[in-house]
């Protein structure tokens, strides 16, 4: 009988891995950030399948964001301008990175290269002090292009992208910092969504086999939202959890390499 998830060093139980899980989604969530970038490295390092991924790292993104959306909105944070060109292109692009069926080894670089990102922006983008002016009609098409990308991204590594989109929004001049973080939290909700949809049409999972996970995500997304009010900066915490994701880098690039 297979075990859930194998590693080089030996099995892990999946209790194991969803007690890790709750404690990133308590930590995150603590600061109003979704944390997909985390759950993809850990199943990375953990040698769960690839087709998998994906979709276990978009449920849990769903979760974690759902409060901290309905947060912001609550508390008026939201902004629908700013949101709606970022969502109009990047849906659609979810669903489709989601129904492609690619092969192990483009996954493996398309992963590769996107935590590559994260991890500069974790540890080489200090917080952005410089802001970009752009004209009336550069600010109504960047995010059309941006959201593509990122939605794209989402559908087919599983990261939702809020971890580009929130500092992006602040360099351009977009929005302000509490609008960014509304826009980043409703949006990896929305590409998690559509990500998901497309997921479960064309390509076979067992969602059963990852309720552990899910349920911990839950609990630690929930608990992080309603008690956390961390005093840790966001910044702070990124880097503590980045190790996982450079971890999950050396991973990547010795499988790609022997591939």
């Amino acid at each position: 009988m297979e075990t859930f998830l194998a590693s080089p060093t030996g099995d892990v139980s999946i209790w194991v891995v969803a007690l890790l899980f709750m404690g990133i989604a308590f930590m995150y969530s603590s600061v109003g950030l979704g944390g997909g970038s985390s759950y993809t490295a850990l199943l990375t390092i953990f040698g769960v399948s690839y087709v998998v991924i994906p979709t276990v790292s978009l449920s849990l993104n769903l979760i974690v964001t759902f409060v901290g959306s309905i947060t912001f909105i609550r508390h008026k944070h939201a902004r629908f301008g700013l949101i709606w060109p970022f969502l109009v292109t990047s849906i659609p692009m979810a669903y489709l990175g989601g129904s492609l069926h690619l092969s192990q080894t483009l996954f493996g670089w398309l992963l590769f290269i996107s935590l590559l990102f994260v991890a500069a922006r974790i540890y080489l983008v200090e917080d952005l002090k410089l802001k970009m002016e752009l004209g009336d009609l550069a600010k109504l098409v960047l995010p059309f292009g941006l959201g593509g990308l990122l939605g794209f991204l989402a559908g087919t590594v599983g990261i939702g992208g809020g971890i580009y989109l929130v500092p992006l929004i602040i360099l351009l001049g977009l929005g302000k910092e509490k609008e960014a973080a509304a826009t980043g939290s409703i949006f990896i909700w929305v590409n998690s969504l559509f990500g998901i949809i497309a997921r479960v049409q064309f390509h076979e999972i067992v969602f059963s086999d990852y309720l552990p996970l899910i349920g911990a995500v839950a609990i630690g997304g929930v608990g992080g939202s309603y008690l956390g009010a961390s005093q840790i900066k966001p910044k702070v915490i990124q880097r503590i959890l980045g190790v996982v994701i450079l971890i999950a880098l050396v991973f990547l690039a010795r499988k790609l390499l022997m591939m």
